[in-house]
């Protein structure tokens, strides 16, 4: 192959526009100066936000919903290190992102200079790999790994180069990426496979458990098939309620925090449980409204296309290492070819059918209790019943947020975004302006609690000069719900550092960024306002005033205990001590 001269700017650049990426999120900065001027010619877009957190925030959506690596880049020393949470979130996500780090000169580098920091250091133990360019002649060869682990090991990747490195003169052949890539991994071991068909033809209660890897891999379709045929329900793992169709005859909802209790009922029954494109995370499965759902007794069949997540967690029967849609069209076909007339078992539909009534009508019940000023769950609901069918949601975490998981239905994949086992706040929003830039024609929501706004509000400027018609939901209930309701049920209402006090409304500042804004503090009123938000196709913030007291249950009841105290001056805390009052009596 012959090779071209050209710079290591413009190798890299030409190793971007190989990869199909047509935008690099981040904040200007001096280190990239020189790749960045390339970037109008090329037909690559910068797209400045106000935090670097959110450009990392952004992309980890952008690639959830367009099945695309998302890049970003930023100032080395404090923009790169700006980007940790973020980019710590996407990998911990299984997201594909390529971190374009510059850093400090080598001619200076170990004098402590302006804006020095070891950034390898910092990001090895949060990203997939670390990929330093040892010359200005490997700087398209390293950034070709970086892709390639990214997409290989699903998750962040940081291309650490010296700033002083991207000028100079190469020669090198830019590549194209079924040349130093394959993302086809296979459909695993066919004596597992014939394993799990076997299980499953002669399963008396077989569950599927569907997770990310089924989204990923567009295999909604498949697992669909396999429910059919099998007349199996099917679950969706935690914060992925777009993993299968919600208005299916076969489908439960989500296992996991304020889940359902149709899901977890269904799955503490199985006898056989098809897991597809899931790890089974521990938290993602733990006891839930006292309900300890996940079947210790039940034959698990693992499809993932990581072998480090097989059987991580819980003990396994069958396990494959494979795509999740390679997989269940393999298992598909043998499962038809054992029995090709195979009827719907009506008692199973029947079950089914029950839990979910049962299950939906309790959720409405609970929305339906007034609040002052308004019941976070009835707002919720109202926005669960007005979203279209092509609507992206992202969510925050928080007391309201988790809620929302209660909520939110989808019949297409790649339409929830929430923000996963990092769990950091201030996730959804920049999430939400990311999913829109992959999704330019889709409605895109955020729903966000008011301790999460406060770390994104700022961005509200950036979807503005972007013209990204995001819809911001900030439940305003005053405090940190989550931990506010740790501390009514284990701390006897002694509340301490989750008070927000907000003395006026989000809504001026949202309108002084350029953005539609309204409050919002009666449930009629929120059909007019969302369905008029969504057509104006305007970046927007409402702001839902919600009742404080109307929390739902703790968000880590395993990780928390009733306190004892020893020392004298604390004996009045010691639980024992305690008057037995509640959130009602303040």
């Amino acid at each position: 192959m012959k090779k071209v001269k050209m710079t290591p700017s413009e190798a890299i650049v030409e190793t971007l526009l190989a990869e199909g990426v047509d935008h690099v999120t981040g904040i200007v900065g001096s280190a990239f100066m020189d790749m960045l001027d390339l970037f109008p010619a090329a037909g690559i877009k910068f797209i400045p936000v106000r935090h670097e957190q959110s450009a990392a925030h952004m992309e980890d959506a952008y690639c959830r919903i367009s099945g695309r690596c998302g890049v970003v880049t930023g100032q080395n020393g404090p923009g790169i290190t700006n980007m940790v949470t973020s980019v710590a979130a996407a990998n911990m996500g299984h997201t594909p992102l390529v971190i374009i780090s510059p850093s400090a000169g080598t001619p200076t580098i170990g004098w402590d200079g302006f804006q020095e920091c070891d950034q390898m250091s910092v990001f090895r133990a949060i990203t997939k790999a670390v990929v330093r360019v040892p010359h200005p002649k490997r700087a398209a060869d390293c950034l070709r790994t970086a892709f390639r682990i990214a997409y290989a090991d699903r998750g962040a990747v940081l291309y650490d180069i010296p700033r002083d490195y991207f000028y100079g003169e190469m020669e090198d052949t830019i590549l194209k990426p079924s040349q130093y890539r394959v993302d086809a991994r296979g459909c695993g071991s066919q004596e597992q496979l014939d394993r799990a068909a076997e299980l499953l033809a002669k399963a008396k209660n077989p569950v599927i458990v569907s997770g990310r890897g089924v989204v990923d891999a567009d295999a909604l379709d498949i697992v669909k098939a396999i429910a059919e045929h099998l007349t199996a329900p099917v679950a969706v793992t935690y914060l992925h309620n777009d993993a299968f169709y919600s208005n299916h005859p076969l489908a439960v909802g989500p296992i996991g925090y304020m889940g359902s209790k149709a899901a977890m009922k269904t799955l503490a029954k199985a006898d056989v449980m098809l897991a597809i494109g899931t790890r089974l995370s521990v938290f993602g499965t733990l006891p839930q409204y006292d309900i300890n759902y996940f079947p210790d007794n039940a034959k698990i069949i693992q499809v993932d296309i990581n072998p480090k997540h097989i059987a991580r967690t819980h003990p396994i029967e069958v396990g494959i290492i494979g795509d999740a849609k390679d997989a269940t069209v393999e298992i598909l076909k043998r499962l038809k070819a054992m029995d090709k007339n195979r009827k719907p078992i009506a008692s199973r539909l029947e079950a089914v059918a029950k839990q979910k009534k049962i299950w939906e009508k309790e959720i409405v019940d609970l929305a339906m209790v007034k609040g002052n000023p308004m019941n976070p769950r009835r707002a919720l609901l109202e926005i669960s019943r007005l979203l279209p069918d092509n609507a992206i949601v992202t969510t925050d975490i928080g007391n309201v947020a988790s809620t929302a998981n209660s909520y939110l239905k989808f019949n297409r994949s790649r339409r929830h975004i929430a923000a996963l086992t990092f769990g950091n706040t201030g996730f959804a929003y920049p999430a939400a302006l990311g999913a829109q830039i992959a999704a330019p024609k889709d409605p895109v929501l955020a729903i966000i609690g008011d301790g999460a706004w406060g770390m994104s509000l700022h961005e509200v400027s950036t979807a503005v000069e972007h013209n990204l018609p995001v819809i911001a939901c900030v439940f305003r209930n005053m405090w940190w719900g989550a931990e506010a309701k740790n501390q009514v049920d284990f701390y006897n209402n002694r509340f301490v550092g989750v008070d927000i006090p907000t003395p006026v409304s989000f809504v001026p500042a949202a309108k002084a960024l350029g953005a539609n804004s309204l409050q919002i503090s009666r449930p009629e009123d929120i059909k007019e306002a969302l369905n008029t938000s969504i057509r104006s196709r305007k970046p927007t913030v409402l702001e839902f005033l919600v009742d404080g007291k109307q929390l739902a249950p703790p968000f880590r009841k395993d990780a928390l205990a009733l306190p004892t105290r020893f020392l004298p001056k604390y004996a009045h805390l010691d639980h024992h001590n305690w008057y037995k009052g509640g959130i009602d009596d303040l």
